[in-house]
């Protein structure tokens, strides 16, 4: 029988923050026993208020061995609301004190061409994992992702056909359901070649969503990751996000 996701359930956000920290660190300690830096991708959403929650201050996080990519990204300036980086920047970045990590935004001179904005995106990730000709997809060491309340991850939508794309890394978007419709994405091959993926999901908005994606066979997009990832997938939720969900709950530990 398959692996199956690791689902984490907390009373509140206050307790599931540690976890998650203790998870995040565990992750970057393996990472840079492996190969010196710890690769993380990260999305946007309510997410980076959570990660400064459960990061900030710690002694343990080896900022300067970090390379933070983002799993998606708005078509918009780096200093728009509706940036992912802007978002990380305000919540955690610029909290920092002494090291940080090395950080790669979208290269705004391209916002009127998204798939040359993708095609660029993907040339980073080219850059730090190897090239394309040694490597079929890009390894991250851990991506840190949302799950939007019609069951989407990235800028992965229940539906489009951006779900079938096997060869790019980074691909455009030009109609997301979700405003703003213009954005990149790490595609679904990418996200699930990770060594490890973590979900945040927090509130009672998200309970009839996390029944579909853990009790019925759906292909939503983040029921689609927990299939191909199994057990190297995981679940910070707190319990107001998964009252009534039958799947079963594992206690933290590491």
């Amino acid at each position: 029988m398959a692996k199956q996701a690791n689902l984490y359930s907390f009373s509140t956000a206050d307790t599931l923050a540690p976890a998650l920290r203790d998870y995040v660190i565990t992750c970057q300690e393996a990472a840079i026993q492996r190969h010196g830096v710890f690769k993380v991708a990260v999305s946007g959403g309510s997410l980076p208020k959570v990660l400064a929650q459960a990061l900030l201050p710690s002694d343990r996080i080896q900022w300067a061995k970090w390379e933070v990519f983002f799993a998606d990204e708005r078509a918009v300036p780096l200093d728009d609301a509706d940036s992912n980086y802007g978002l990380l920047k305000t919540e955690l970045l610029d909290k920092l004190t002494g090291e940080h990590p090395v950080v790669h935004p979208i290269e705004t001179s391209l916002l009127d061409d998204t798939q040359e904005l993708a095609d660029h995106y993907e040339q980073q990730l080219v850059t730090s994992f190897a090239s394309r000709d040694s490597v079929r997809l890009p390894i991250f060491d851990l991506l840190l992702l949302g799950c939007g309340p019609d069951g989407h991850t990235c800028s992965l939508f229940p539906g489009h056909e951006l779900l079938r794309e096997t060869d790019a890394w980074v691909a455009p978007i030009e109609d997301s359901p979700k405003p703003p419709p213009r954005r990149i994405t790490l595609t679904l091959p990418v996200v699930t070649h990770a060594v490890r993926v973590a979900f945040v999901a927090t509130g009672a908005g998200k309970k009839e969503i996390m029944k579909e994606i853990f009790e019925a066979e759906t292909g939503l997009p983040c029921a689609l990751v927990n299939a191909a990832c199994g057990d190297r997938c995981s679940w910070f939720v707190d319990d107001a996000a998964v009252e009534g969900v039958s799947y079963p709950r594992r206690p933290f530990s590491l």
